[in-house]
């Protein structure tokens, strides 16, 4: 299958000030199945370990995320637009963010930006990337109207993990819309939060709390409008290392963890099995250290088995 490759930088939108490095990999020969949205965390720089720098590279990522979900999707790495020295700031995408890309307050639904944000910047990358894919000399079109919209799964890796709360709690909140123009990715924030299958935390973890949602409304609400056969399943995956769930300094990350796992259990059953919850621990016996919490990107099982 034919893909096209590349990493820009973009606004996120046409008056704002914040540009994105989002690499892609995308399909050109054919609808792709899911659109596969990575957000990765902290900025590292000069570390000398080759594994790290190799799975902090956007590129290479994007190549990851491809080999795990089949050659059919579109992949998306995202960096944040903001670092305060090494900390990711997703400000555009979670507003309650401190300096440091920390959250100071509970994940607001409000006004729906992580949606929003994430819905401009695919298509303001998009109508970049058709105009660079036609000066090849390829006849394709990206922007082409679909029957049906393909699905979104994704993926926040470590401070991107703040992304994924964000986007739990407007899944909880907004009200499907049926009335609009399908293309290769949603053209609204509802049909995007519609088209959600799956989420993966990927070693999340924050030096204050809030790495983890664990607001029981929300995932009640989720449920709810899973039940009511508002929208297809969803499958949220938690997956970890020592690094993150062994870390006696910062233990608010293994009961965070522990209380959304709960939450989605207790609520699968009242979603008639819609909501569905996969737990994974890598690494299990060896000691905690950066270069792990890095090689569970490819480490990781992104199967529903």
């Amino acid at each position: 299958m034919e893909r096209w490759s590349s990493i820009l930088k973009i606004p996120l939108n046409a008056t704002s000030s914040n540009y994105y490095r989002v690499a892609a990999s995308l399909c050109l020969s054919e609808v792709p199945s899911a659109n596969a949205i990575f957000f990765h965390g902290d900025r590292v720089r000069d570390t000398g370990n080759h594994v790290i720098e190799r799975l902090y590279d956007l590129e290479k990522v994007a190549e990851v995320v491809v080999s795990k979900f089949g050659n059919s999707v579109n992949a998306w790495v995202v960096e944040a637009s903001v670092f305060n020295g090494p900390f990711a700031v997703y400000k555009d995408f979670v507003p309650s963010v401190n300096r440091n890309g920390q959250p100071t307050s509970s994940y607001s639904p409000v006004d729906f930006p992580a949606s929003s944000s994430i819905v401009s910047l695919l298509s303001t990358f998009l109508q970049e990337a058709e105009s660079l894919v036609l000066k090849e000399g390829k006849d394709v079109c990206l922007m082409n109207s679909l029957a049906h919209c393909p699905r979104t799964i994704l993926l926040g890796f470590s401070k991107g993990g703040v992304v994924m709360n964000q986007f739990l709690s407007e899944m909880s909140s907004f009200e499907t819309n049926s009335s609009e123009e399908i293309g290769i990715i949603p053209s609204s924030r509802e049909s995007f939060l519609n088209s959600i299958s799956q989420v993966h935390y990927i070693d999340v973890g924050l030096n204050s709390s809030g790495a983890y949602i664990t607001d029981h409304s929300v995932v009640q609400r989720i449920s709810q409008r899973l039940a009511g056969g508002g929208a297809n399943s969803v499958r949220v995956f938690i997956h970890g290392t020592p690094r993150q769930w062994r870390d006696e300094q910062r233990g608010w990350i293994l009961k965070e963890k522990d209380e959304l796992v709960r939450l989605l259990k207790s609520e699968s059953e009242n979603s008639g099995g819609k909501l569905q919850v996969h737990e994974r621990f890598y690494f299990a016996d060896r000691v905690p250290g950066l270069q792990m919490h890095f090689e569970i990107i490819d480490a990781m099982d992104v199967s529903s088995a």
